[in-house]
């Protein structure tokens, strides 16, 4: 469930004071559940490509392509996942709070923008 624009402010302000508060505390916290699930998440794709090799070689000795080709998508599945997941881990140091705010943060709808552009010309044409 996405969070409010009320939401979101309220969880910046509470950052912003645990850093003013304790900045050693808040830069020990800062990103270490998400490096160590996307950490952990290429690992597991380095082991499936492992994996895959042993399905390809094992397909090529026993001469059964199924077993070679099903060995090769694994691979290439778990390629994917291991870039994927390696561009999206945050550097130590880099605050990953606004790559969760930019996911949760909902789409708002081609109508949604057009009634909040007439909802301000609106409020600019009472208020002058």
């Amino acid at each position: 469930m996405p969070l409010s624009e009320h939401e979101q402010r309220m969880l910046e302000q509470m950052e912003r004071a645990l850093y003013a508060e304790d900045p050693k505390f808040a830069s020990a916290l800062e990103g270490s559940g998400l490096r160590t699930y996307t950490r952990r998440r290429v690992y597991q794709a380095v082991a499936g490509f492992l994996v895959g090799i042993a399905l390809l070689m094992a397909g090529m000795v026993a001469k059964q392509i199924w077993v070679s080709v099903v060995g090769f998508l694994v691979m290439l599945g778990c390629a994917v996942l291991a870039v994927t997941g390696w561009r999206k881990a945050p550097k130590p140091g880099e605050q990953p709070a606004a790559v969760v705010r930019r996911q949760v943060r909902p789409k708002r709808s081609m109508m949604d923008r057009i009634e909040q552009r007439w909802q301000r010309r609106r409020d600019e044409q009472q208020g002058h």
